[in-house]
């Protein structure tokens, strides 16, 4: 010790000076009594290496926190003593489980059998129906493996035989407390064996695998399903009774010790899953397997490990649990003896200090408080030695430092959890349960105590509620096998539910040839109007070809903002196109009352720009961006065929839209307009990102709502006249499938969303892809789940009634990578949604679903488009630019990625690049006004 010993308790005690119990709460009660006795220079050395101060265990602490982090991390999880095991388990109880579960439960020395029957209600009672314990014959541990596993299996079946019982199918969960390599939960490969079983054939093979088969081999007289391997650290946490905060530790320290807890599942890099919580199994008994422990050994430890059946392993457990503490005892009085120290003896020990002659219940009786002195001095004289008061105080004392020391060093381990759990959780404070098993703690209230203490010393920044474990760990193994029976019926029924949402390579195939279909029958002059997809043709003959120069003016219409853009055109040694913009923003009740409003509404924002930008009086060529189906007869002619995107100005319908706008400039009596150009917004897309990359000849718009538009050979386009060049066209897809031919595609929560929308039976392909609606899909499928008990707990909240209560940028938050488990809980909890982490996981799951179903409907549509042009120009590879926009597309973490794959496994002879489009489609209708002004210079000239 130092200057200063550190009581273990928290007090100091002066120099040179054992403290007089070394465990102060086991046996102070003792010092009033004795407190005159003397000790010996021999007493202190003996008994020093066996007290750690807290700053010791602050450092073993950090240690184990560093071997955490190696076993958690791929990399170095193979050389790592502390190998953080995956469990598999992702979900705690949420107290619907119901049934009749079997448990079998290998120990050391018995084996329990018990039938345990969940109720599902309210209080989730667990009654234990029956149990039994079947005593291990010695020769079954030290014996080939496989008599181990038929042994399980007779007592298991004479279990089920003493019940008699008609029932014949059960469900099992196997409790097995040894180091194993967990793939699955119902496959489990023995690492190696601890304790005192050392089967052979084992090691290496699945034990779920070597029960099942061991039970199948008894004639068929039940159908039993290993359903789940569970350690009994996993078991003990499971089985914790509920408490206000939850129980995400379980710790076990019984003749082996070891923890688990629930982790967050994207550090545990030997899962592929990276969304929720998942039970590791720390495997700590081997922390210190690589010397880190080595300052903490004491003589005592060494002997017992060389001892042992395992030498040079699990020597962290070797210094807490209660196989060897009774050995770390008994040589501490050896050395003691030797010394002259105890029982007269002067040369040598004594016989009756036999290799376990002590075992660790005797150890923990003689700490007691009260009757520790007692129980010495009968232990001592059963060995045959004739003992003093003084011999016995002194033996409680050795007995208290051992016990004190596996306590402190267990609170460490527990303290790097905590504190581990806290960091990787980002969180100021942890507040949770700790389920705790074994006979250290079970049978010695101070082992509690002083683990309580330190745990509190070490990892002040986690509030932690110990609670023993009920029935052992059986009950927690029945909770283990009952939840994975329920998410397996979950799973199947969520599985049946989503299903009509996961389209398969065929499907896209045949909505990519439906497309096509209707792209030829709308090109027709005698098929146009039968048409799902209008093909309107744009009246824009040509790109960009970098000749364009001047100032233009802008607009750009296409949901609830309004752009207003000055576009200033130059050589691009001189910069290029330069742009100032301003956004003016749409009052609904503008959108929906009188078109006169709408265009009114327009005309004064272009009116403040003007005043802003000082550019009162002028007249520049304007080019009009307006996002909505129409019909043009000309560049600057178009007229409103139908209002989309929540839209419904009235008087427009029908109406050219460039007219609706100079009648308004008109009323105002401002100024005048120089109408050049009127484009859809997919087509100034094209048009903007054609002025980077001349290759760039398809328009995409993946936002609000959804739209596309390409360069068409003009000897297709039968509603224009004229063979020769191209012309853009303007597809107006979202559209597709008005007329019924994607109704195969339709789910019933499309049809619900469909069905209240502003436009009921229209833009149904619209519908399936575009932001506007797919926060409302997701909705309607979370409302099916709870209302069939699959989510929330059957308890939707009343903001999920709330029609788009869901938002589109829900799935996208939702969905980002990285984004902790925790995060994903507050969006849904701002919908008022008090979830669990399982309902967290279905949430994301049904939006990765509709989104991915999304950019793959949108990757067919593009697929169909790119297909076109190459088969038009009778080309064996295409190699084309696609402009894109759009919020969904650039802000959605992964629907970019997904609709470009879906692109390439349609379109494999069509190299297509997708360029993002960084300054909207106002910038692209400017420039389709300056081409169309050069061209207008070329004629004229």
């Amino acid at each position: 010790m130092s200057a200063r010993q550190e009581d273990p308790m928290g007090g100091e005690v002066p120099p040179g000076q054992l403290p007089a119990s070394p465990c102060q709460g086991w046996a102070g009660s003792t010092q009033s009594s004795i407190q005159d006795r003397n000790f010996t220079v021999q007493m202190q050395n003996t008994l020093q290496p066996l007290c750690l101060s807290l700053e010791k265990l602050q450092q073993v602490k950090v240690r184990m926190l560093e071997a955490i982090e190696l076993g958690l991390s791929r990399r170095t999880h193979a050389q790592a003593t502390v190998r953080m095991q995956p469990a598999f388990i992702r979900s705690t109880p949420d107290g619907t489980e119901r049934g009749d579960f079997l448990v079998v439960e290998l120990g050391d020395p018995d084996l329990r059998v018990l039938l345990v029957r969940l109720t599902g209600d309210e209080h989730q009672t667990v009654t234990p129906v029956k149990d039994q314990r079947f005593p291990v014959p010695k020769e079954l541990t030290q014996g080939p493996g496989e008599k181990l596993f038929a042994f399980m299996a007779r007592c298991l079946c004479e279990f089920l035989d003493g019940l008699g019982t008609v029932q014949k199918t059960f469900q099992l969960g196997f409790s097995f407390p040894f180091p194993c390599r967990q793939t699955q939960l119902d496959q489990s490969y023995l690492l190696g064996w601890t304790k005192n079983i050392q089967c052979s054939d084992v090691e290496g093979r699945d034990v779920a695998q070597l029960l099942q088969d061991a039970i199948q081999k008894q004639q068929d007289r039940y159908s039993i399903d290993v359903l789940a391997v569970v350690n009994d650290t996993v078991g003990t946490m499971m089985g914790c009774e509920p408490r206000a905060e939850p129980c995400e530790i379980g710790l076990v320290v019984d003749a082996g010790t070891n923890s688990c807890f629930m982790a967050e599942a994207r550090h545990v890099e030997l899962v592929e899953e990276t969304g929720g919580r998942m039970a590791v199994v720390s495997e700590w008994g081997a922390f210190g397997d690589d010397g880190t422990l080595n300052d903490l050994l004491s003589d005592f430890d060494r002997l017992v490990d060389q001892e042992s059946l395992n030498p040079g392993k699990q020597r962290f457990e070797k210094l807490i649990s209660s196989l060897y503490l009774g050995e770390i005892v008994r040589h501490a009085l050896v050395q003691l003896t030797k010394q002259g120290g105890l029982f007269n003896t002067h040369t040598s020990p004594s016989p009756a200090l036999k290799q376990e002659a002590l075992c660790t219940q005797d150890v923990l009786k003689i700490t007691d408080e009260q009757g520790g002195l007692a129980t010495a001095q009968r232990v001592l004289r059963d060995l045959g030695l004739e003992a003093s008061d003084q011999d016995c105080f002194i033996v409680q004392q050795v007995c208290s430092a051992v016990c004190t020391r596996a306590a402190g060093l267990c609170a460490a381990g527990l303290a790097a959890i905590l504190s581990y759990m806290c960091r990787s959780r980002e969180l100021a404070r942890l507040k949770t349960s700790v389920a705790v098993d074994g006979v250290m703690f079970r049978d010695q209230t101070k082992f509690s105590r002083t683990l309580q203490q330190r745990v509190k010393q070490l990892a002040p920044e986690c509030e932690v509620t110990l609670v023993p474990a009920k029935d052992g760990g059986g009950r927690g193994v029945a909770m283990v096998t009952a939840v994975a029976s329920r998410l397996a019926a979950q799973r199947q029924q969520i599985g049946r539910i989503l299903a009509p949402l996961k389209l398969t390579l065929d499907d896209l195939r045949k909505v990519q040839a439906l497309l096509r279909r209707e792209m030829e029958l709308g090109l027709r002059k005698e098929t146009h109007a039968t048409s799902s997809v209008r093909m309107l043709p744009t009246y824009v003959r040509a790109t960009p070809d970098g000749s364009e120069r001047g100032d233009f003016l802008a607009l750009d219409l296409g949901g609830t903002n309004f752009r207003v853009l000055l576009v200033q055109v130059g050589s691009r040694e001189q910069g290029g196109v330069q742009i100032v913009s301003e956004v003016y923003s749409i009052p609904p009740e503008v959108t929906q009352g009188p078109g006169s409003e709408l265009f009114d509404h327009i005309v004064t924002c272009i009116v403040d720009f003007q005043s802003k930008q000082g550019m009162v009086g002028q007249t520049l060529p304007l080019g009009f961006t307006f996002s909505f189906p129409c019909q043009q007869m000309s560049l600057d002619q178009g007229i409103l065929l139908s209002w989309t995107k929540g839209f419904s100005a009235s008087d427009c319908v029908g109406k050219d839209v460039v007219q609706l706008l100079r009648e308004a400039v008109q009323r105002k009596q401002h100024f005048t307009l120089d109408v050049v150009a009127i484009v859809n917004d997919t087509v100034g897309t094209m048009m903007s990102c054609g002025y980077d990359d001349p290759r760039c000849e398809v328009g995409l718009i993946v936002g609000t709502g959804t739209n596309a538009c390409y360069m068409e050979e003009l000897r297709h386009v039968g509603t224009v006249a004229g063979e020769e060049g191209r012309m853009c066209i303007n597809m107006e897809w979202g559209a597709f499938g008005d007329n019924g031919c994607l109704d195969a595609v339709f789910t019933p929560f499309d049809r619900q969303v469909d069905e209240v929308s502003l436009n009921p039976g229209k833009q149904r392909f619209e519908k399936l892809i575009s932001g506007m609606y797919l926060g409302e899909i997701v909705r309607r499928i979370l409302l099916h789940l709870t209302d069939k008990g699959l989510l929330f707990r059957g308890r939707p909240s009343p903001k999920l009634q709330t029609p788009d209560i869901f938002q589109t940028k829900f799935l996208s938050a939702i969905e980002s990578d990285g984004l902790a488990l925790r995060q994903v809980c507050g969006i849904l909890e701002e919908l008022g949604l008090h979830v669990t982490c399982d309902d967290s996981l279905v949430v994301r799951e049904v939006c990765q679903v509709v989104a991915l179903r999304a950019a793959q409907l949108c990757g067919a549509g593009v697929a169909a488009v790119v297909e076109k042009i190459r088969e038009n120009r009778g080309l064996k590879q295409l190699s084309v630019t696609v402009g894109v926009d759009g919020t969904l597309y650039k802000l959605h973490p992964h629907f970019a990625q997904n609709m470009q794959a879906t692109v390439q496994q349609l379109a494999p002879r069509c190299s297509v690049t997708f360029l993002q489009s960084e300054d909207g489609s106002g910038k692209g209708a400017a420039l389709i006004a300056a081409v169309a002004c050069r061209v207008a210079s070329h004629q004229r000239a």
